[in-house]
């Protein structure tokens, strides 16, 4: 029987959605995080629980022909690459999997097509928005980095390989700005000190970057000297804001925002249409895949130009948006007032006027939606991970939609509200997955569900 700190050679046998190894000693499994499968090596035994443990990778005796070198100074620490030491195809063929085993073993599905994953173009410099916390390494000097998995503990670095290259260099000046000039910075433990993150957006085509600094207070002495060193150091910053979060919180935005130089908002296009971005704005952080698993889910949605659209948890707006033309008219729903602002804007600015927004829970406006007798032609629906409450399936099979598209970011919660949907006369037809996050351990999938006549 193994116990902790047993160090015991092993085999990798399979890998898990979140990018740990699998091991089977004494016939109990034993995650390995930063794993391949066929790799074989020494596991130091961290954890025993009765069915299952952890280990680490003591050492690697014959690696998997799907190994790679890491790139990244901090991949094994700040939990962000799961996949960094995977091979990309491989990568893919992982995430396939996961999603393939959640619909048939969770949702118990067979009869649907599934498609091949869309894989990414690039699986580095994808990311259009950074967020870095900063900090004070043991000596006093300012770094930034990402908090270490479930701890406030900065992982040190000024870059990383998910995020534009030239996103690097404009933090570097920010920290030697508040190096420079004495600027506190924000103590996880104390609550106190003013600078807490660094936030940057940039545009597609890279003509406008946004830069944001999110601070514990009201204002920011010495802004002028940061302005003047910023657009030095890059033309294309057409945005310089402040964003005031003075409240104890795991949240890095505040409500506040502050503009200090340039325009309040960066614009971008996304499928042909045009999209003024906030620091509060939700918009997708990997634009060119966005647009492929958009174009998806208007080709499941088998639009005419005649049909009701209903896009449930719509956000800003831009995947119901970008089918505007395709439709004969459009309702989103989203809770977050915000959103349902930029929707309303977004709508305006690209001279869509076949569409309506409503500010509800989706339940609520689902079941508003059912009440009124509103039918209509494709639902799509594009929930947090947690997916979709049991009422608001019902609500949506009482409109009775010929279609339903379902985006999801959580194959397990996916998998659950199929069988769901399913139950309810509602046939999966066609699954694909998206990779609209490489390297880590996210995959989004696209579902076309259609009404089984007479149930």
């Amino acid at each position: 029987m193994i116990k902790k700190n047993d160090i015991i050679t092993t085999e990798i046998e399979e890998i898990t959605g979140q990018g740990s190894g699998i091991a089977k000693i004494d016939g109990m499994a034993v995650f390995v995080p930063q794993t391949a499968v066929g790799d074989k090596i020494n596991a130091h035994i961290l954890k025993v629980k009765k069915n299952y443990a952890f280990a680490k990778v003591e050492s690697i005796i014959t690696p998997s022909e799907n190994r790679i070198q890491p790139d990244c100074e901090c991949y094994s620490k700040c939990g962000g690459c799961v996949f960094r030491h995977i091979a990309y195809e491989e990568e893919l063929k992982i995430k396939q999997r996961r999603v393939f085993d959640a619909l048939t073993r969770i949702g118990g599905l067979h009869d649907f097509d599934m498609g091949e994953i869309i894989g990414c173009k690039s699986p580095n410099s994808y990311r259009n928005k950074a967020q870095m916390p900063v900090g004070r390494d043991n000596d006093g000097s300012v770094i930034t980095g990402f908090f270490a998995p479930h701890s406030h503990r900065i992982v040190k670095t000024d870059s990383c390989a998910l995020q534009l290259d030239e996103f690097n260099a404009i933090i570097r000046v920010v920290k030697n700005w508040i190096t420079e000039n004495n600027i506190s910075v924000y103590d996880e433990t104390t609550h106190k000190g003013l600078v807490r993150h660094i936030y940057l957006r940039r545009s597609a085509e890279g003509a406008q970057i946004m830069v944001c600094l999110i601070i514990n207070g009201k204002n920011l002495p010495n802004t002028d000297t940061l302005t003047e060193k910023l657009i030095l150091a890059n033309k294309n910053i057409t945005s310089i804001i402040l964003n005031i979060n003075t409240n104890n919180t795991n949240v890095i935005l505040g409500n506040k925002c502050i503009t200090i130089y340039g325009s309040d908002t960066i614009s971008d296009t996304l499928c042909g249409l045009k999209f003024n971005i906030s620091p509060l704005s939700f918009y997708q952080v990997n634009r060119d895949q966005t647009e492929r698993l958009y174009a998806l889910a208007a080709e499941y949605a088998e639009l005419t130009g005649s049909e009701l659209l209903i896009d449930l948890y719509c956000g800003a707006g831009t995947i119901g948006l970008s089918m505007a033309d395709k439709v004969k008219s459009l309702i989103g729903v989203e809770i977050v007032p915000e959103a349902i602002q930029n929707a309303k804007e977004n709508a305006k600015t690209n001279g869509i006027h076949n569409a309506e927004f409503i500010c509800a829970d989706a339940e609520a406006a689902a079941k508003l939606l059912a009440k009124r007798r509103t039918r209509p032609d494709v639902v799509i629906i594009d929930p947090p991970r947690k997916g979709c409450a049991p009422s608001v399936i019902d609500s949506i099979c009482e409109m009775s939609p010929s279609r339903v598209v379902y985006v999801s970011c959580d194959p397990e919660t996916l998998a659950r509200d199929l069988k769901l949907f399913d139950e309810k006369g509602y046939k999966t037809e066609k699954v694909t997955p998206v990779d609209m996050f490489p390297r880590t351990g996210h995959v989004e999938t696209v579902v076309l569900m259609s009404r089984v006549e007479g149930k």
